[in-house]
This record gives C-alpha cells, sequence and structure tokens, in this order.
C-alpha cells in the first residue's frame, strides 16, 4: 500500500494474487486494517489543506509529468497487468497508453475551474460564485481496468484540488501500485494519493462515514453501489456511481452490416467481454438478421482465445473460477428456457479461466442472459421488424449505462439517439470514454459522470461570497 507517501505492509497481512491464465500464484497483495485506513484518512486530511491552496498551474504541472512517467512505463505496467488481469497485451498496454491521456485531460481542466460575477442589487456589492475542491475523496475501482477506472478518480480528484485515498482491487494490484508511483515520482506531495487494498466492504464501510471524507467514487456492480450510496447517503456525502449495464446493439434497416459486425465482434469480445458498457444485447432487423448472425459467428469462431502474452491472441481469460461457473450457468440457462446455442457455451481446457466465444439466438425475452448483464463473452442475438419495438425492448430494463446502434438515415440516427435510454449512446462507430467526454448512466447504472467537464465537476462544490464595500 501507499500511505502518507510510504510504500508499507497491511494490518491484516497478505492475500494472494494469481494469474487468470494459469491459476498459479504470482505474489501477495498488502490487507489494510483499520490504523492503515486511519493514517491514510489523517494523510489525505493533511495534505488537503496545502494542496488545495496550491495553484491549479503548479498541480497541472506535476500531473502532467505523471502522465509522461505512466506512457513512459506503459510496457512494463502493460505486463504487470497481463499477469495479474489476463487481457491481451496489446490490450494492456494500450490501457496504459490511453490513461496518460486522462491524467492530461484532468491537469489542463484543473485549470479552467472558472468561476462568475453576478450583477449585484447594490452599487457597493460585490458578488462572486467560484468553484472550489470538495475535499478528501474516497475512490474504488474494479479489476478489469486496473489503471484506467483507477486514473479518472485519481486524476480527477488531484485536478480539481482534492486528495483521494484510493481503494483498488485485491485481484489486480501490481498495475494500480505502478499507476500511484508515477504521480509520486513526479513529484506529487505525500498524502495527497493514498492506495489501500482490502475486504471490500470492510474498508467502504470505514472510509465512507469518516468525517474527513466528503466524496465517494465508486465503480462496479448495482447492489455494491446501491449499498455504498446508501451509505453516503445517510452521511451526507457527495457520490458517483458508475455501475453495470446490459448495453442493447441496435441494427436498423438502412444500416451498415458489414460494420455493424465488425464492430459488434470487437466491442463483445473485448477484455472476454468483462467491460460495463460491453454490448450484451444485439437487436437485429429482419431484413439483416441472418445475414449478421452470420458475420458475427464467423467472427467469434476466428477469434484466437489465450494467454495474453502469446502470440496473436485475442481474447484472455475470464477474471477468476466464479466467472466460468457464471457463463455456463448463463448458457444453460438459456439453452433449457428454448434457446439456440450456435457456436460456443463451454470452459476452453482445464487450465486457467478460458471460456469460448458463444452466440445463443431464439432466446426468451425472461432468460437470464437478457434480464442479467452477463459481463462476459456471450452474445444474444435477436430480430426485430420495427424500429419502435426495438428500442422498446432496449429501453426495458432497469440499466442504462450505454447503448449502440446503427443506421445510415438521418431520421433512423435521430430515432436512435432520442429514443434510447441510456447515459452514452453511440452510433455508427465507438465513440464513448474518451477524456474529454462524460461517461456515466441512467437509471440502476449509476449517477453522475468521469471524464469531460462534468466529471471534474464531481470533485467541486460552488461557494457563493457577497462583499459590501
Amino acid at each position: 500500500m501507499f500511505i502518507a507517501g510510504e510504500w508499507c505492509d497491511g494490518q491484516n497481512g497478505s492475500a494472494e494474487v494469481l494469474d487468470p491464465a494459469t491459476g498459479e500464484t504470482v505474489g501477495a497483495v498488502a490487507i489494510s486494517g483499520p490504523s492503515d485506513l486511519d493514517r491514510a484518512l489523517e494523510a489525505a486530511e493533511t495534505a488537503f489543506k496545502s494542496w488545495s491552496q496550491t495553484s491549479a498551474y503548479e498541480r497541472s504541472a506535476m500531473l502532467r509529468k505523471a502522465a509522461d512517467l505512466l506512457r513512459e512505463r506503459a510496457e512494463d505496467i502493460g505486463r504487470l497487468m497481463v499477469s495479474e488481469q489476463g487481457k491481451p497485451f496489446a490490450e494492456a498496454k494500450g490501457e496504459v497508453i490511453g490513461s496518460g491521456d486522462h491524467i492530461d485531460w484532468a491537469a489542463e481542466e484543473g485549470r479552467r475551474m472558472y468561476g462568475r460575477v453576478i450583477p449585484a442589487r447594490a452599487a457597493n456589492v460585490q458578488q462572486i460564485a467560484y468553484k472550489v475542491p470538495l475535499g478528501v475523496v474516497a475512490g474504488f475501482s474494479p479489476w478489469n481496468f486496473p489503471v484506467s477506472q483507477a486514473v479518472r478518480k485519481i486524476a480527477g480528484a488531484l485536478g480539481a484540488g482534492c486528495t483521494i485515498i484510493i481503494k483498488c482491487p485485491e485481484e489486480t494490484p501490481y498495475s494500480c501500485a505502478e499507476l500511484v508511483r508515477c504521480f509520486e515520482d513526479a513529484g506529487v506531495p505525500n498524502g495527497v494519493v493514498n492506495l489501500v487494498y482490502g475486504v471490500p466492504n470492510e474498508v467502504s464501510e470505514y472510509l465512507i462515514p469518516a468525517h474527513p471524507v466528503r466524496m465517494v467514487s465508486f465503480t462496479g456492480s448495482i447492489p455494491v453501489g446501491k449499498t455504498l450510496g446508501e451509505i453516503a447517503a445517510r452521511h451526507v456525502k457527495r457520490c458517483t456511481l458508475e455501475l453495470g449495464g446490459h448495453s442493447p446493439f441496435v441494427v436498423a434497416e438502412d444500416a451498415n452490416v458489414d460494420a455493424a459486425v465488425k464492430l459488434a465482434a470487437t466491442l463483445k469480445y473485448r477484455n472476454a467481454g468483462q467491460v460495463c458498457a460491453a454490448p450484451s444485447r444485439f437487436y437485429i432487423h429482419d431484413a439483416h438478421y441472418e445475414r449478421f448472425v452470420d458475420g458475427f459467428v464467423a467472427a467469434s469462431k476466428e477469434l484466437k482465445v489465450g494467454a495474453g502474452f502469446d502470440d496473436g491472441v485475442q481474447m484472455g481469460p475470464l477474471a477468476n473460477a466464479r466467472r466460468l461457473d457464471a457463463m455456463e450457468g448463463f448458457v444453460a440457462d438459456a439453452v433449457d428456457r428454448g434457446a439456440k446455442l450456435v457456436t460456443g457455451g463451454r470452459r476452453i481446457g482445464n487450465k486457467g479461466n478460458f471460456f469460448e466465444p458463444t452466440v445463443l439466438t431464439e432466446i426468451p425475452e425472461d432468460a437470464q442472459v437478457m434480464v442479467d448483464e452477463p459481463f462476459g463473452p456471450i452474445a444474444p442475438i435477436l430480430p426485430f421488424s420495427s424500429l419502435e419495438t426495438a428500442i422498446e425492448k432496449a429501453n426495458a430494463l432497469p440499466y442504462a449505462l450505454a447503448a449502440f446502434a446503427f443506421g445510415t438515415s438521418q431520421s433512423t440516427v435521430d430515432q436512435l439517439s432520442r429514443g434510447l435510454e441510456a447515459g452514452m449512446v453511440s452510433i455508427n462507430h465507438f465513440g464513448i470514454a474518451s477524456p474529454e467526454t462524460p461517461f456515466g448512466g441512467m437509471k440502476e447504472s449509476g449517477y453522475g459522470s468521469e471524464g469531460g467537464v462534468e466529471g471534474m465537476d464531481a470533485f467541486v462544490t460552488t461557494k457563493f461570497v457577497s462583499a459590501a464595500a
């Protein structure tokens, strides 16, 4: 862990870190206890007094240096990520490089936290509203994108003038630690960034009610997000929740089908489908249904699955054995209800957490895979005859993180843009998750945004001053 500028062990010992491609132990991670969290709270609270008063220009310079260091170390950090998370090396390295852009964005946007002068009713009164950093942030990041999820919280907090205690996942501690090391080596003062690991509910239930914490930023599952949101609400803490999705992918009658197939397969199997915004329900117009299914199945069969360091690998293992059990459960339930298993549906080998790219058709709407986010390499594909019906089905669930669609006419694009209920809608390309755009959901997929000016606003509050001469 990294607390008050020092790398340290945890009060509660350590836990094994496993390679999901082999099941073998690759190391250990420190597990925090109350005394560790108290030190982190004290360090972050103390550091906030000076960091919040550090000029935005100075903060920006340190963040830009951290971004440069992260990019310089991308290959080494990417290798660590493969060993602990399993994704192909090219994806891991790309995640690290792209995370530098998030730091750069926060560094520069922190210099643009503009206020405003409000005309007063009296000549001798000056009224100013300006943005001030909230205070200590408690951040909780997931294992599926160890660096890019943690960096959004760290960079956003620091760029806005906050300090942070980031609780990173025990499954993927090493790449997270190296991310934090970049901030340390960039000269960020002690206590501004604190890194802890531990039993998730114990850490969150300890940190969120703590007096110094003024903001909570969580990325993860809907059930856990609801619990953390309840704790934050009880203590009147600002909260940003980026929760799970079950994203629809709609292909309209006037769509470019070949382009749709290519993007659908890429997004579905990226990170073995373990992406909160991955498409997981495919609605295809009758006119293109067979062609889309054939193309998607062909792409699924051609995908090379294996360990992240193997040449040409396009999809790595699932995170753990529990995810294998979950995938088998989704497939069995769908088939029992009458779905057709077109390809895949089984574990690959008996070593590591590999699962076949899987396509299901003729799925009833009440199948578990249509109701609950699979978070894995399973693609249920259904036909539709009218775009209104497809949009209605896409909006039927309580999840609304992302939605994807294809259609060429302006009227179709307008109908999809206005009709799809999601925090992010991407039409005819992949257009979400860049640093300058807001990333967040609607309904039970959470509230608040990371990225864009909206993401920076999450870490500040408005202070109004009215002064008479």
